[in-house]
């Protein structure tokens, strides 16, 4: 007979997906059991069961959950008609997002190849679409280096690569909080862009 629903169910089944983020992010998929989640939890294996049919399924869930936040990000950052402002959003956005769910992205930095193929395509494609859309934002500031398809993809990756990384070593209020890493990363990357364009001809 199947386990009730009890009514705090989906409460108790974002709590487990936190927590499975926490272990993930500091042991490892490899390096955290069920048994070892389940624990950590303060619940019996049957009842870690009871919410996630599979480990695999908590992992999925745990990167589905962060590419889906920063899609929010770029849908709402998308609604700004000023390049500069748009790009300003996306990147505060994707910063504060960062600091928030620090475990979140680490699995997903990390762990991405754990899935199964058709699940990793489901993560990737969403990816691609959040780099698509930054990169828009990107050709939009710098219509002469857009021209270039080569080159405003490296500027994306070259940006992805700059503030992705930041929660291995950034902890805010040491000395300097969220929005003041991501307006110096602003101030960064806008003030090279003008150079980024096709060399001049000699």
């Amino acid at each position: 007979m199947a386990r009730p629903q009890a009514a705090d169910y989906y409460d108790r089944r974002a709590a487990v997906l936190a927590k499975a983020a926490e272990l993930y992010a500091s042991r490892g998929f490899h390096g955290c059991s069920i048994s070892d989640l389940a624990a950590a939890c303060g619940m019996s294996k049957s009842l870690l069961y009871h919410y996630f049919s599979s480990k695999e399924d908590i992992l999925f869930e745990i990167m589905e959950s962060h590419v889906a936040d920063l899609s929010e990000v770029i849908k709402e950052a998308n609604a700004i008609e000023y390049p500069r402002e748009r790009f300003s959003a996306q990147l505060h956005g994707f910063m504060r997002l960062y600091r928030n769910a620090v475990h979140h992205h680490k699995v997903l930095v990390n762990d991405l190849d754990k899935l199964p193929p058709e699940r990793a395509a489901h993560i990737i494609k969403t990816e691609r679409a959040i780099i698509a859309s930054l990169a828009a934002s990107l050709a939009a500031l710098a219509p002469d280096m857009a021209k270039d398809e080569a080159r405003l993809k490296a500027v994306t990756m070259l940006f992805f690569g700059m503030i992705n990384w930041t929660h291995t070593w950034f902890k805010p209020g040491e000395p300097l909080e969220t929005d003041d890493l991501a307006d110096l990363a602003e101030q960064l990357l806008l003030g090279g862009l003008s150079s980024a364009g096709p060399k001049p001809l000699s």
